[in-house]
This record gives structure tokens, sequence and C-alpha cells, in this order.
């Protein structure tokens, strides 16, 4: 057993030195108060990184098919009211969505930026006050109201009870309406009176948008829109000006969920217009991004980098608008959050001390054997 023992004891890597021979110096001192500051330091440093997720970024092939892109917005124009802005969206697919209307809230705003009204899109409910049926009458008592299209209905069963309804079926006719004040809908309802009324007022509009995973554009211009001879065009007769101020400032613009980390370039973006009209444009590269947290949770959403283009000219020339035009990279980016192992944590710590420990064991003999040497020339009178 003694012999166990004593095999043991000349395994030992760390011999015990007596305590009578330790020389203990000022500079050891100052070495490992620094040492052992730099140690926590450094520890702190690890445990703040073990204890928040680490994220790791992969670039993949996007091979998803079939899904749908939402686009969250809210941009203010300071000079073009409510009544007359439209949001339309098309992509190459050939699907178009022209004066969206749904999950679209306006709000008017006064020159100061202050909110006048809070409301669904549309011109107003009409006044029925004696309104011209279609066969040219006046309503009656205990008579159905049914306006006339004034040449727009689709089928000879068709009434137009509103203004809106009136500048609805001549979009779908491919028509302008360039009178509203012979419309007598329009004319009841105080169409023109409203778009005088509202001039020099703003509005704020802000919803989401839910489009093909392709890739498209959407816009904010003046007029409802419709096809003529397969030319997407808007109707800016019946507003009787010459120019519209574009000016605008995006208040958030997103293609997807929100994720930790998202930076998208178009937050509170604003640009001022200096000419009478134009078409300012906005082209987008959207690129998918994957974000996964520590907990296992998936949001599927976008990032995207822009660039802008302002485009002069009248009205005949270019469609005044704001315009986004987006189109979708084929690599997807994923984020993963995940935390770093208790063992790996543990190996850096050991790692930390050791070689704290060494480096300054490395440091003092350096300067412990400099200063014996220095002193010994010196006690020699060879040192100069």
């Amino acid at each position: 057993m003694d012999g166990i023992m004593s095999k043991l004891r000349n395994l030992d890597a760390y011999p015990k030195i007596n305590e009578d021979f330790y020389s203990r110096t000022l500079s050891g001192g100052l070495i490992t108060l620094a040492s052992s500051i730099f140690m926590l330091l450094l520890f702190f440093s690890e445990l703040r990184l073990y204890l928040h997720a680490a994220t790791e970024t992969h670039l993949v092939v996007d091979t998803s098919r079939g899904e749908t892109l939402r686009i969250n917005f809210d941009v203010t124009f300071p000079a073009l009211p409510c009544s007359i802005l439209s949001l339309d969206a098309m992509d190459i697919s050939g699907e178009q969505h022209l004066d969206v209307k749904h999950d679209i809230i306006k709000k008017r705003i006064d020159s100061h930026g202050n909110v006048i009204e809070t409301r669904q899109d549309g011109i107003g409910a009409p006044k029925i006050e004696k309104p011209l049926q279609r066969h040219g009458g006046r309503l009656e008592h205990n008579e159905t109201y049914c306006g006339s299209c004034y040449g727009a209905e689709a089928t000879d069963d068709d009434c137009c009870n509103s203004c809106e309804e009136v500048r609805e079926a001549y979009r779908k006719k491919g028509w302008a309406l360039s009178n509203p004040d012979e419309i007598d809908q329009c004319k009841r309802e105080g169409f023109l009176q409203r778009i005088k009324e509202e001039d020099g007022e703003g509005c704020n509009v802000y919803g989401f948008l839910e489009v093909n995973k392709v890739a498209g554009n959407f816009h904010f211009a003046p007029g409802k829109s419709f096809q003529q001879s397969g030319v997407h065009v808007h109707d800016l007769l019946s507003f009787q000006k010459d120019s519209f101020n574009l000016s605008h400032h995006i208040n958030r613009l997103a293609f997807g969920e929100y994720f930790p980390g998202v930076v998208n370039p178009l937050d509170n973006v604003q640009w001022t217009q200096h000419t009478p009209s134009g078409m300012y444009q906005y082209f987008i590269k959207v690129v998918p991004t994957v974000y996964t947290d520590v907990s296992g949770h998936t949001i599927q959403s976008n990032q995207f980098s822009v660039t802008e283009h302002f485009r002069t000219g009248d009205r005949l020339q270019s469609l005044p608008g704001v315009f986004f035009f987006y189109d979708l990279s084929p690599i997807k980016v994923t984020f993963t959050e995940e935390h770093v192992s208790f063992l790996h944590f543990l190996t850096n710590v050991c790692a930390i001390v050791g070689g704290v420990f060494t480096v300054s064991g490395i440091l003092d003999s350096f300067i412990y054997h400099g200063q014996k040497a220095i002193k010994k020339k010196m006690e020699i009178g060879k040192f100069s």
C-alpha cells in the first residue's frame, strides 16, 4: 500500500514549496492585482455571452412556392386630400387590385398634421333628397331608389345609388368621369364641393396588402384607376386640377412581420416635391428571411434594400403618384438563436484563468529576474 502511495506521490505535477523559500515582491503584487482584475473582466464578458443567445446566420436558396407577401405600410401625404387618393397593386402574373379599400384606413389631416377625421375609404353616404331615378323621374314615396349608371350598367338591372358606385361602374368600363357635375348622385353628394373643401388638407393612409409572392408594384396616386386599351390609367379629369403635390413621409414600410434586429430602410423617410408634377419611384429588393428564437418559435418575414428615382413630366406623359416596385431575391436568409452550452462556457472560463495566470507568471518572472540582474551589476559596479 505504501508503494502505491509513493508512486502516486511521484505523479504530482504541482510540487509544493516551503513558504520559507517564497520571495514576495512589489512588482509581483501589482501584476497579481492587474491580472486578477483582467481575469474578472474576461469572466463577466464570457458570462454575459453565455446568458444571452447568439444568432447564427445562414444563406440558403429560397424554394418556397405558392406563398403570399404581406406589405404593411403607413404613409402620410401632407398636401394630397384623402378623397382623391387611391391605392392600386399589381404583379407580373397579371393579378390586379385596383382602388384597394379593404384593410385600409385613411386619416384626414390639416396643414399642421393634426387629425381631422378617420374613416374607411369612400366619398360618403348619399343624401336621399328626391334623387333622380334611372328611368328619369324623381324618387317618390313608397318607391325603391335605383339610380342611373349613365351608360355604364353591366346589365339592365344594375343601379348606381351613389357617386362612388357611378365612378366604380365607369372604372369597370374603362371610362373616365370627366364632368361629375352632370352626374346626379355626385351633384347631390357634393363631390366637387367636398374636393374643394378638402383642398389644402393632407392624408395619412395605413394598413396592409396581401399580394402574391412574385415581382410587382403598388402605388398611391390621385384618381380612380382603370384599364384602357390594356394600359393602366387614372381618372384625373374629374378633379379639375392641373398638378398634384406628391410630397410624402413614409412612417413605416415592412414586408412581413417584425423580428428582432430587422432594419427597414424606408422607415421615417421623407420626400418633398419641388416640381408641379411627376412620378416618384422606389425600387425594392425583397430578401425572404426566417428568424428562429431560442424557444423554437419561427417568424417568416422579409428584409429589403431600396433605390429611389424621381421622374418629371406632365400627367399626359407619366402618371403622378408614388410607386413601389418590388422584386424577390432567390436567396433566403435564416437567423437562428442558440444558447452557448455550459461545457463550452466552462472551457472558456478555464482558458481565461489558465491563460491569464500563465502570462502574468511569465511577466512576473521576467521582471523579477531582470531586476535581480540589474541589482547584481550595480553591486559590482558594471551597470552604466
